[in-house]
This record gives structure tokens, sequence and C-alpha cells, in this order.
């Protein structure tokens, strides 16, 4: 016994049901065929960041990022073959994502920052840095804030924004350093005969480099006498040493 359908039931089903059942399997190979798609991207994108040796926490985030923007994309289109107006629909994401960054506007700008910081690279985790205020050692640099250990290890936290903007010194970039240090002379003492003592025990510290080699020169004359400028050169990791090393070097030569 074969359903017949009335005139007015089968111009419903032809003219009703039938595009609607198009346009659903069409939305779902569309889904199904983008997130198959997004996938083999996804893929492409992480295996291009590792042979690159791009940062692990920037290359998650970017993955991550373009996931949900491809994600996103394929919606829009699966929403326009199902008939939704996807003009209103985008225009509300764009309201949303400015009412987002306004309300937010101090966060992203930090999280802008960090990933400036993790592509441009001006330091690394482990660095000795100079930065808004702080000086110590990277711990680790994070999306919105990096985290520095200070030389009395007071780990403190500081926001990208103010590491991206403003100056970097960063200790750690060359292969070594020199240390600046003075030695106040009286005014009887001759100052190359000073200077050629102070010299030959500034060479003999731990860990001062030959090359390039240390010097003791006049930095200036003033009432007590000259004022000798000391000045050895140290790998990054040696500085604090040789720094207090040649201090007491200093005090034990000073004239009395």
């Amino acid at each position: 016994m074969e359903l017949q359908l009335g005139p007015q039931a089968e111009a419903f089903v032809r003219l009703y049901l039938i595009p609607i059942a198009w346009r659903i399997l069409g939305a779902a190979v569309i889904w199904l065929a983008g997130t198959w798609a997004i996938k083999l991207l996804r893929q492409g994108l992480k295996r291009f960041m590792r042979l690159r040796t791009i940062d692990p926490t920037l290359a998650s985030y970017l993955d991550t990022s373009a996931g949900v923007v491809l994600q996103l994309l394929v919606l829009i289109v699966v929403l326009g073959v199902l008939g939704v107006e996807t003009t209103s629909f985008a225009a509300l994401l764009a309201a949303a994502g400015i009412a987002v960054g306004a309300a937010w506007s101090g966060l992203l700008s930090n999280f802008a920052a960090g990933l400036f910081l993790l592509t441009f690279r001006p330091f690394r985790v482990g660095d000795q840095i100079s930065a808004a205020g702080v000086t110590g050692t990277v711990r680790e640099i994070g999306l919105f804030v990096t985290s520095i250990d200070t030389q009395d290890l007071v780990l403190t936290f500081v926001g990208n924004t103010r590491l991206f903007s403003e100056n970097v010194q960063n200790f750690s970039a060359n292969r070594f350093r020199r240390v600046d240090l003075t030695m106040q002379l009286p005014p009887a003492v001759d100052p190359e005969l000073a200077a050629g003592q102070l010299l030959a025990a500034v060479r003999n510290v731990p860990n001062v480099l030959v090359d390039p080699a240390p010097s003791v020169e006049i930095l200036s004359l003033n009432n007590a006498g000259p004022l000798m400028a000391v000045r050895p050169f140290c790998r990054s990791g040696d500085y604090w040493q040789v720094y207090f090393d040649t201090n007491r070097v200093i005090s034990h030569l000073v004239p009395r």
C-alpha cells in the first residue's frame, strides 16, 4: 500500500522540505570538511613552528588562536548555507570584540606585548636584565606578565607592556661584561706606580679575562688626588664574584 500525498503536501515537500534537507546536508558536509581541513592546517602549522623552533608558549597560543578563528569562519559559512543572515552575526561578533577590548584594554595590551616579547626575544628565560625598575633573573615569560627573581631573591611580576615599552638592559646577551670600579689615591702617591701594582693584582683575581684585558687608568683629578678607574672584564655569570674580589684587592692596596 503506497502512501499518497495530496497536491498541497507534494508542493510543501518539494518547495520547503527538500530544500531544507539539502541545506542541512550541505551544512553538515561543509562542517565535516571544514573541521577536517582545520585539523590538517593546524598540523601543518605545528610542524612549521617546530621546524622554526618557535617558543612553545607562543606556538601553543598561535595554534589555539588559529583553530578558534578557522572554526568560527566555518561556522559562519555553515550558517550562511542554512539561510541564517551572517552579516548581522559578523556585526555582533565585531561589537562583542570591541566591548571586550574596551573592558580589557590593559590586559590585552599586556597580552600583545607578551606576543612581541616572545617573537622578538629581547631577553630569554635565565637572562639577567634590568627593566621597569626591576633588576634580576628572568624566571618565566608569560603572555601577560613576566616573572623576575631579583638579586635579593624576591619574585617580582612585571606587566609585559612595561617591559616592551621601556628600555631593557640584558646583562646576559654578550659573552662578557666590564666591571667598573674606582680607587682614590692620595696626592703624594705616584699614580703610575699604583696603577701598575693594582693591574698586576687585578689580573690575579679569579675569572678575570685576559682578553679583553683589564685596565687601570686615571679617571679624573680632584682635591683628594688622582681617582683611578679599575676595569676588569669577566663572563656575565662571574660578574658579582669579580666585582667583590676586585673591591677586596683595591681595599688592600689603598695607601694609608
